[in-house]
């Protein structure tokens, strides 16, 4: 039998598409950052639809992934998922309820990756930098209830353009162990 050094089950083959997240998820915020005038319901679409694509990557994560918190991870990716799907299907009028929606997933992503990075093994600071930035944002949106459009806006697009940059050099780290073995 000849066994293949990548198989679909090897996270570390998946690098490409970390990196490709990345960018976009750097991509969303750059938008949100430069444009934070645009309407209730644009923001509301962008922000489902990264929801969605989001969940979906962190169920694939929990399938083809390993470590004791793959359960977690799917948790996170199914609420990932609902959220977006909620805000796609009826982006709302009401600026409340967009900053509500967000600023609780922030938070429990972020408290879900936090428990997540301590069952890793080796290098855990990106796992750990990435959890501090959504639990972060989630408490400044959730505390700041009357917070307006435009810093809603630019709060999220600077987490995202974080979270990016940090997908991005994640995507880079598995491309050198696939690379070295």
């Amino acid at each position: 039998m000849i066994e293949t050094r990548e198989s679909p089950s090897d996270p570390v083959s998946l690098w490409w598409l970390v990196v490709l997240f990345g960018v976009v998820t750097f991509g969303v915020g750059v938008f949100f950052v430069v444009s934070p005038h645009e309407t209730l319901k644009v923001f509301t679409v962008v922000a489902g639809i990264f929801l969605l694509v989001d969940g979906l990557l962190a169920i694939i994560g929990a399938i083809v992934g390993v470590g004791e918190s793959r359960g977690l991870l799917a948790m996170v990716g199914v609420l990932s998922a609902i959220a977006g799907l909620v805000l796609i299907k009826k982006p709302f009028d009401s600026l409340v309820v967009l900053t509500l929606i967000v600023g609780v997933w922030f938070v429990v992503a972020g408290v879900v990756r936090l428990v997540s990075a301590f069952s890793l093994e080796g290098s855990r600071a990106a796992y750990i930098l990435t959890a501090a930035i959504d639990l972060i944002a989630g408490i400044v949106i959730l505390s700041w209830p009357e917070i307006g459009l435009a810093t809603f806006a630019v709060v999220v697009g600077i987490v995202l353009i974080l979270r990016g940059g940090l997908f991005i050099y994640a995507g880079w780290v598995l491309r050198s162990l696939e690379h070295a073995s």
